[in-house]
């Protein structure tokens, strides 16, 4: 084995992308060292959606069962009027849902999906992680990258991998593009069974849309925890990031909403409060032998709830653009970008009409309560065939 091949592939970001990715190079034969800027591996946040899509990448990258083993499987995704309560639209996740795409629809805190991830990247002797270290800078030549650290430490690597995250370090050295702040202000809890409201109590994603707001619950942990989300509009200019929330300022922005939907803002103990961003789709994430992952490819508000879902399918059409391209990185890095750039670029942008449609006021809220109804759970399934269809078989179709 000659010394370039016997370098580790250098991944940027310890999430749940940079972790996909680690075992999807694991088990393409490769060594792999992880940089996460944490002072520890873990996950914030509370919980995400997991589509049938989002199971075919556990399954490939071999972490399926933990990944199952920690899930709720609703019964069903519904839509209220956070206003008059009325059903905008359901569609039932049972049998015939986990018929029609090989995998259920489930919920699932993010630290236990990040878990399932952590598990199967510790039972390989092949990854090393690298804590409280930040990359910098990145260089390549023909045969190899190398990344310098916040400690002016130099990492050598046949590749980089940047899953760094919505404010890429990696991205920034090789786009440079601005990010699109939208001014939607997320807050997140997560509140003990104990403490939800009985008559909300569903198993089920559901979701409530109200002018300019909406409002988000479902079950965790096997329902002994519910997942709270409210999103609205902000009156102030918005700078991307998290901090911590107060509940005054998310009373002040929910007038006019049902009180049964309303009950859902007198829960928390403590919010975390996200000011989302995105950035417009691009068409080049691939440098020679740098390339992007997740959301430092293609950071997405969460309307489409499939942040994480993108992230995993990433890691599993890059180990596939791998196999099939003889581990020939650069060939490898371009399938792979010509496989994820349209379908990655279709959730940003169905993101961004989504969000609009859940924020309907006026008019545009009595075309919205008018969409879906009288739809069939099959022309529902139709409807997302495209997102919940993707699997390892047909991930490089796109080529």
């Amino acid at each position: 084995m000659s010394n370039k091949q016997a370098l580790p592939v250098l991944v940027a970001g310890g999430g749940i992308g940079g972790l996909a990715a680690a075992l999807a190079l694991v088990r393409q034969g490769f060594s792999v060292k992880v940089f996460e800027q944490a002072p520890e591996i873990g996950e914030i946040g509370a919980g995400i959606q997991l589509g049938p899509n989002a199971f075919h990448a556990f399954d490939a990258l071999g972490v399926g069962e933990q990944a199952r083993s920690k899930a709720v499987y609703t019964d069903y995704m519904v839509m209220h009027d956070a206003i008059d309560e009325q059903q905008v639209g359901y569609i039932p996740t049972g049998e015939a849902f986990r018929q029609r795409f090989g995998n259920p629809y489930a919920v699932i805190h993010r630290a236990d999906a990040h878990m399932a991830l952590y598990d199967g990247v510790k039972a390989s002797d092949q990854v090393s992680f690298l804590t409280s270290t930040r990359i910098v800078r990145t260089e390549q030549n023909a045969d190899s990258v190398t990344v310098h650290d916040q400690h002016g430490n130099a990492h050598h690597g046949q590749a980089l991998i940047g899953a760094d995250g919505v404010k890429s370090v990696v991205r920034e050295q090789y786009v440079g593009d601005p990010a699109k702040v939208t001014g939607h202000v997320v807050y997140r809890a997560v509140v003990e069974k104990n403490e939800f409201p009985a008559d909300l109590q569903w198993n089920a994603a559901s979701i409530w849309v109200g002018p300019n707001c909406h409002l988000v619950h479902y079950p965790l942990r096997g329902g002994e925890q519910y997942n709270v989300v409210v999103t609205f509009h902000s009156r102030q200019t918005e700078a991307w990031g998290v901090t911590d929330g107060s509940r005054e300022e998310v009373l002040s922005y929910f007038q006019g909403i049902c009180p049964k939907a309303r009950q859902l803002l007198d829960l928390p103990k403590s919010w975390r409060r996200w000011a989302t961003a995105d950035r417009e789709p691009i068409g080049q994430w691939s440098y020679g032998r740098v390339t992007l992952l997740g959301d430092a490819a293609h950071p997405t508000t969460q309307y489409m709830a499939q942040g994480g879902c993108m992230a995993m399918e990433d890691a599993v059409t890059l180990g596939e653009a791998l196999r099939v391209t003889g581990k020939d990185w650069v060939s490898a890095f371009d399938l792979y970008q010509r496989s994820r750039v349209a379908r990655t670029a279709r959730i940003v942008l169905s993101a961004r009409e989504m969000g609009r449609l859940f924020h309907a006021k006026g008019v545009e809220r009595l075309v919205r309560n008018d969409l879906w109804r009288g739809r069939t759970p099959e022309r529902f399934y139709d409807a997302l065939e495209w997102l919940y269809g993707w699997n390892v078989a047909n991930c490089l179709a796109a080529h």
